[in-house]
């Protein structure tokens, strides 16, 4: 396992640095970060010549790049064009991103996995005709339509909750913005459970199971769903960051100052600093997302075994 581990680790340096590249390549050689901070004026040739040389823009793209990793690693994300730290926003930002996508992960695990087991273990019937309609709905309807309609429903119509998100985000205005963020993915969760259980429930394994006289709650949580969840944790893995970097929606309904407004707003404004910051860190996540999906799948199955 240790060996694994490191290998993985090796693996993940050259994924790093194309990744990190790529997105460096595509905000700084298609735009222009010092024409973005003066807006509609022109800027002064000399001081645009200035801003050029203290921001490190006067050089070749690939020396800006080794200059950027240099910082990276030293811990400097860069300041953005508002003479904010990167890495204050980093630190404000994230850990209210982090609070959102547990909120929605777990919201998929629990609801996902319970509809899945439901429908499979009743595979033909009226609930599992039932739960693959609803699941096909969701993942219709986009995400800007389910929130802003949760919102009006929850927030102004029937005032349950604030409509919007306070600045300090606790967990329990987070619950419907995390229900919104987790919808399409919940169902996805659904069907890989309800497809991986309806396969597994006709295995040999199993049917061993029921022949020695094993409860049923011990068959489905110890030996039936425990084989089905494979496919699941590898789709969670995947979605991590894919929630974290994707909520951009659900975090502009809500007003949620999370990574996804981060990453809007230096779009919008042309911020490059702030933009390849948030996403090299986006990055990360998904290179140890990956590693702990496969580090789990030898817990979820003891035949899995790593050189």
């Amino acid at each position: 396992m240790g060996r694994y581990v490191i290998r993985r680790l090796l693996q993940m340096i050259p994924v790093f640095i194309g990744s990190t590249f790529l997105i460096f390549v595509m905000v700084y050689a298609l735009g222009d970060p010092v024409a973005a901070l003066f807006g509609d004026k022109a800027p002064d040739p000399a001081t645009a010549a200035r801003i050029r040389k203290e921001l490190y823009l006067d050089q070749p793209l690939w020396k800006q790049y080794l200059h950027y990793m240099g910082q990276i690693f030293q811990g400097d994300f860069g300041t953005a064009f508002n003479g904010q730290k990167v890495t204050e926003l980093l630190a404000s930002a994230y850990p209210v991103t982090l609070r959102l996508t547990l909120v929605a992960v777990v919201i998929e695990l629990v609801v996902g996995i319970t509809l899945g087991v439901v429908s499979g273990l009743r595979r033909g019937r009226t609930v599992d005709t039932s739960v693959l309609v609803l699941t096909l709905v969701v993942i219709s309807v986009p995400t800007f339509v389910s929130g802003y309609v949760l919102q009006f429903l929850f927030g102004v119509k029937w005032a349950v909750i604030r409509p919007t998100v306070s600045p300090e985000a606790p967990f329990s205005e987070l619950l419907l913005p995390g229900t919104v963020l987790a919808l399409v993915s919940l169902a996805y969760v659904t069907r890989l459970t309800r497809t991986s259980i309806a396969e597994n429930v006709r295995a040999d394994y199993l049917r061993t199971a029921v022949a020695k006289g094993l409860p049923r709650r011990r068959i489905i949580t110890r030996h039936l769903l425990r084989n089905s969840l494979i496919p699941v944790i590898t789709f969670i893995g995947t979605d991590i960051g894919a929630l974290m970097g994707g909520a951009i929606v659900t975090e502009k309904i809500f007003n949620i100052h999370g990574v996804g407004y981060q990453i809007y707003q230096g779009i919008l404004r042309n911020n490059a600093p702030t933009v390849v910051g948030f996403v090299t860190i986006l990055v990360i996540v998904f290179l140890l997302a990956n590693l702990l999906v496969d580090l789990l799948y030898a817990v979820l199955d003891p035949r899995i075994r790593y050189a």
